[in-house]
């Protein structure tokens, strides 16, 4: 029986986000409970599940299922626009 070649991995950015402490505290007790077999999930897959889920979710609500056009400027910090 042949292996499946494994995928490659990316290359990893470092990125700062700030978060409400109890949903950092979930996050890691999951991954604690859930990081040996048959899971062995990590704090970087499971934000990175995450992210691509809601992602997908913004896709579809917001621009038809399509990519999300390149960026032309750097994100801003500070508060959001209010609507």
């Amino acid at each position: 029986m042949r292996r499946r070649p494994e995928p490659r991995r990316q290359a990893r950015i470092r990125a700062t986000l700030y978060l409400a402490p109890e949903l950092l505290d979930e996050a890691r007790n999951a991954t604690v409970f859930l990081a040996g077999y048959p899971v062995r999930l990590t704090l970087t897959r499971l934000v990175e599940q995450a992210l691509r889920t809601e992602l997908r979710r913004l896709k579809d609500t917001y621009n038809m299922g399509n990519e999300f056009p390149p960026r032309t400027e750097e994100l801003k910090g500070g508060r959001p626009i209010a609507a």
